[in-house]
């Protein structure tokens, strides 16, 4: 997502730990959405790949119908998850516009179908169980995911004079 996108106060910033503890506090809020998916349990790394600077990396933890942690992982440190799910931010940031924009992500949108295609947002990881444990719970992943139609956008922020907000 560019600062011009979250600057226009329309959309949350993707690509902070605020966002995805947002999400958790979203599907921690709402039990009984979740329980019809199941328990789960899974540790599950987000990586979005920002052009020009380090990779954005966050762990999630799933543990019966909550998302009971979120940790910000740096650049360089070992992935302690079952699966990471890594594309590009602007890749990300189309997902999040949809889910926006339908209250749910849609069709080629969703995380689902953007994994498989694998040809913009891929889950990989060292062991297939871990792998498959991302496809077993792949509608507990989507529906957090679209806890960001309820995210209230960044406000919008003033810049330095130096291009930086």
């Amino acid at each position: 997502m560019t600062d011009t996108d979250t600057d226009t106060g329309t959309v949350p910033r993707i690509d902070t730990l605020t966002f995805f503890d947002d999400l958790a506090t979203a599907m921690n809020g709402a039990s009984a959405a979740y329980e019809v998916l199941g328990d789960v349990d899974m540790d599950l790394g987000v990586e979005m790949v920002r052009p020009g600077q380090g990779p954005f990396r966050v762990r999630l933890s799933f543990r019966g119908i909550q998302c009971t942690q979120v940790v910000a992982l740096e650049p360089d440190e070992a992935w302690p998850t079952d699966c990471v799910l890594e594309g590009p931010l602007d890749a990300w940031a189309a997902m999040f516009a949809d889910v926006r924009a339908n209250g749910h992500a849609t069709g080629r949108q969703t995380i689902n179908s953007l994994t498989l295609l694998a040809d913009r947002i891929a889950a990989r990881g060292t062991d297939p169980l871990g792998i498959d444990k991302f496809f077993r719970f792949n509608q507990t992943v989507q529906a957090f995911l679209d806890g960001a139609a309820g995210v209230a956008p960044a406000p919008v922020r003033a810049t330095t004079g130096e291009g930086t907000p």
